[in-house]
């Protein structure tokens, strides 16, 4: 007889009490406790889990300031450890490490044995070419289980992992791998996507030619194209196929608590992407918190779980590609899905993730908010799916899910008998790759908000001078440090990036820059982003990168872009361009502006409109002013968002105050 099962943040209140003697009556007085005593708070997280090291920490926390806080001294981690430890308990209770689909139908399942086979046979093969700890590895490769191997084995050695997905253009990829010199390359030949093949040869070509520093290359051959383009290589098959002693032998190396894990990248408004460096030990301490406490995701072989299957919908340029092999670090099943969720142009489809759950016997399903609308106006009707009702919690991120959305969910599984549907809405970033705000099974849900808070996140909203305010919408700040935020910004010296992209308005409080309100009961509200970085779907990409495809044709002599978020309503990016004398804004050129961005970009960067306007709003120093507009096409006063004498052109806000009623009409 299955017993009942008890939310994982449950058994860790009940765990406090047993062990540390502490009890709460609320969530809140939970959470306060975990901001007012940091250590207590990450060291009951460490014993909990029983997390491992070698040798003792000196402190949990050694200096409490943002940024430079010292997490855990002397404790030796890797995140590749983390997860093989869990390859005999797991596997003797018959559960896999990976299940995969593309959308050719092909399954494959990955057991925790084969797993670890995989990794040591490759990160063997990367030791014979030299990589050794701190060295960069860039892999070019989609949601399949190979780019989770090639992670894994990097890492386990000490390499630095950071990874692009296939369908961002050249430049954008150079534009992330060029500022870290990596001195591997783990790339495709190709990807499927939407019912059609995409050979990828001459990109990884470009790529190496790009990136001297690249001393080997490995390519997974997915396509089976013509590799003759390529520059020398190693196969992909031919590096996972070791076995016998040495295999065996493998163990990861202990490294620092702080040794660098991998590069991800956020983009501002200027420049190139921001190479954000994460360190081991504050990723699994948090990503393992996260996961059990606030996504409810537990081991697959706990006696408490059923046999957790995990999905989050992701591509491997989302910081949600991390949190959907973050499942591993708990013994978690990852179930990932590598194709269009849509079905292609030709025949869309918005039930092939529905589909792929139902099949796999998916626990928890997790995507992008705009998943979620877009199956609810493709009016996809999830009774024609039997398996679903495995489905105990559903995940979001990316963009705020409106009130409707929620409710058509959670009135869609209740037609298949699921009376209890669970939404896990949680809003984070790539940044400290965590969550700040998310879900706790045991508080009450109200569609259209966030549950709480998360623990041990010193998060509030701020107003305009600084103070924290409830109830109203404000700066989402976080005033005390938690162990995931950046070690640093490669090649950053001084660390002027770092403190400049988080600190620059509250010196020491960091400023995440979305907008935030804290309802009474504690729930929360995201508003979108308060800065005017571009987040589509969770995917976030500076301006200044749009700006230089579309700025490099010659039929256009500026441009602008906003990404509006509203919450109820669907997103909208505008792009607004001044052109040349005597060109007109066709559709032709508005295709050769969409290709632009499609090319160098990702075509989830094309704008929903292209409006010709006479002039972009710049400051005297020159700079657009993007965010003063994007608060007023979101229905600000003008008076309020800027101020004329600080611009060069202020005549030509008057387009932009007609532009915004008519948006608002």
């Amino acid at each position: 007889m299955t017993p009942p099962y008890v939310p994982r943040i449950r058994l860790y209140q009940d765990w406090l009490r047993d062990h540390r003697g502490l009890r709460f009556d609320s969530y809140e007085a939970l959470r306060q406790w975990s901001i007012d005593d940091l250590p207590g708070f990450w060291q009951s997280i460490w014993d909990h889990f029983d997390l491992q090291s070698p040798t003792p920490h000196t402190a949990v926390l050694a200096e409490e300031k943002m940024p430079g806080a010292r997490w855990f001294e002397g404790a030796q981690v890797n995140y590749a450890q983390q997860v093989l430890r869990h390859v005999q308990p797991a596997h003797a209770a018959g559960f896999p490490a990976i299940i995969s689909r593309n959308e050719l139908g092909e399954h494959r399942e990955l057991s925790w044995p084969e797993l670890r086979r995989q990794v040591a046979s490759l990160a063997l093969h990367l030791q014979a070419q030299g990589l050794q700890p701190g060295d960069r590895v860039a892999a070019y490769l989609p949601n399949i289980p190979e780019a989770m191997v090639a992670f894994l084995a990097v890492v386990s050695l000490g390499g630095v992992w950071s990874i692009c997905a296939p369908d961002m253009g050249t430049h954008a990829v150079l534009d992330r791998f060029k500022q870290i010199a990596p001195k591997m390359l783990i790339a495709c030949d190709g990807v499927r996507y939407g019912g059609k093949a995409f050979d990828r040869t001459a990109v990884v070509a470009e790529l190496k030619a790009a990136l001297p520093s690249v001393q080997h290359v490995l390519v997974h051959r997915i396509l089976g194209t013509d590799t003759a383009g390529l520059p020398a290589f190693t196969d992909w098959k031919d590096t996972v196929t070791r076995s016998g002693a040495e295999v065996d032998a493998f163990e990861p190396l202990w490294l620092p608590f702080d040794h660098p894990l991998w590069i991800v990248y956020s983009s501002g408004t200027t420049g190139l992407p921001k190479p954000i460096v994460h360190g081991h030990g504050g990723i699994v301490l948090v990503m393992i918190a996260d996961g059990a406490l606030h996504n409810d995701v537990g081991c697959s072989y706990d006696a408490n779980s059923w046999g957790e299957r995990y999905h989050w919908y992701s591509s491997t340029g989302w910081v949600m590609w991390n949190a959907q092999m973050a499942g591993l670090l708990s013994g978690t099943t990852c179930c990932i899905y590598d194709g269009n969720p849509g079905g292609s142009k030709e025949k869309p489809d918005w039930g092939v993730l529905w589909r792929f759950a139902s099949d796999l016997g998916v626990t928890f399903f997790g995507a992008g908010a705009a998943f979620f609308s877009n199956c609810m106006k493709a009016g996809v009707d999830l009774s024609q799916f039997a398996n679903l009702r495995q489905v105990r919690a559903l995940g979001t991120t990316g963009s705020p899910l409106s009130e409707e959305v929620q409710r058509w969910g959670t009135q869609q599984f209740e037609r298949i008998g699921v009376r209890d549907i669970w939404w896990c809405n949680i809003s984070g970033g790539t940044d400290f790759a965590g969550a700040f705000i998310g879900g706790n099974r045991e508080l009450p849900q109200v569609p259209g908000q966030m549950q709480c808070r998360e623990l041990g996140c010193a998060v509030e909203a701020w107003n305009e001078q600084g103070q924290p305010v409830n109830g109203e919408v404000g700066e989402l700040v976080c005033t005390k440090p938690i162990p995931s935020m950046p070690l640093y910004f490669w090649n950053d010296e001084g660390d002027k990036r770092y403190l400049s992209s988080y600190f620059d308005m509250y010196p020491g409080v960091w400023r995440h820059g979305d907008w935030l309100k804290v309802t009474p009961e504690g729930g929360c509200i995201i508003y979108g982003r308060s800065d005017a970085t571009i987040n589509r779907h969770g995917l976030r990409m500076g301006t200044s990168e749009l700006y230089s495809a579309v700025e490099a044709l010659p039929e256009v002599l500026d441009s602008m872009v906003v990404d509006l978020e509203f919450l109820g309503r669907e997103s909208y990016m505008p792009l607004f361009v001044v052109l040349r004398p005597g060109v007109a804004l066709d559709d032709a050129l508005k295709a050769k502006l969409s290709g632009a961005i499609r090319q160098a970009l990702s075509p989830r960067f094309v704008p929903d409109a292209i409006v010709q306007v006479p002039e972009i709003p710049r400051t005297l120093s020159g700079k657009k002013q993007e965010l003063p507009i994007k608060k007023l096409l979101l229905g600000q006063p003008l008076e309020k968002v800027v101020n004329r004498d600080a611009m060069a052109n202020p005549g030509c806000l008057d387009w932009y105050v007609q532009f915004a009623r008519s948006r608002q009409a």
